[in-house]
């Protein structure tokens, strides 16, 4: 076993802040549709000139997930409860929060409970789960919103949306 200094002991490694992002940043090129083909002619099919045609609205774009992950799920309540979270607050069972491995803290995730489609967005402020094979722990509230609470946990898929962001900034902000 390796000695480990007392001043280390219990401390959290967190990722890098550029290594977080270098990953979304990734993940984004990822995502982005590949351009489209650039049609050439000849002058000889030049197509006719036809009257142009009022344009439509475009239809709304369904939004992209930049990051989703399925797994396992808990939660965690009244044993953390009024507990310091990573992210330096106290950690209500009673607010919509979760603790997620690698996702920058105060990052807006939507989780979908699997086995019953119902959805809650929760707000990532503190590190874990610490059991193997969970994605997420939730706090209290959002496992009762997930019909989950009974079961302790449940197949879940998490996404995060760049729109859900402003919203939880404004959250995170207000705490702070």
């Amino acid at each position: 076993m390796t000695p480990v200094h007392k001043s280390q002991r219990g401390a959290r490694r967190l990722p890098s802040t550029f290594g977080i992002l270098a990953c979304l940043a990734g993940l984004a090129a990822c995502a982005a549709p590949p351009p489209a083909p650039v049609a050439t002619a000849s002058y000889d099919q030049v197509p006719s000139i036809t009257p142009a045609l009022p344009l439509e609205a475009p239809a709304p774009q369904s939004e992209v997930a930049t990051f989703a992950q399925q797994g396992l799920a808990s939660w965690y309540g009244r044993r953390f409860h009024r507990h310091h979270t990573a992210s330096g607050e106290h950690f209500d069972m009673n607010e919509l929060t979760a603790a997620h491995r690698s996702l920058p803290l105060h990052t807006a995730v939507r989780v979908t409970n699997l086995e019953n489609n119902r959805t809650v967005l929760v707000r990532i402020n503190d590190r874990g789960p610490f059991t193997r094979g969970r994605i997420i722990d939730i706090s209290r509230n959002a496992a009762l919103q997930l019909g989950m609470a009974k079961a302790g946990v449940a197949e879940v898929r998490i996404e995060v949306f760049e729109s859900d962001q402003t919203q939880t900034v404004a959250q995170a902000v207000a705490i702070n």
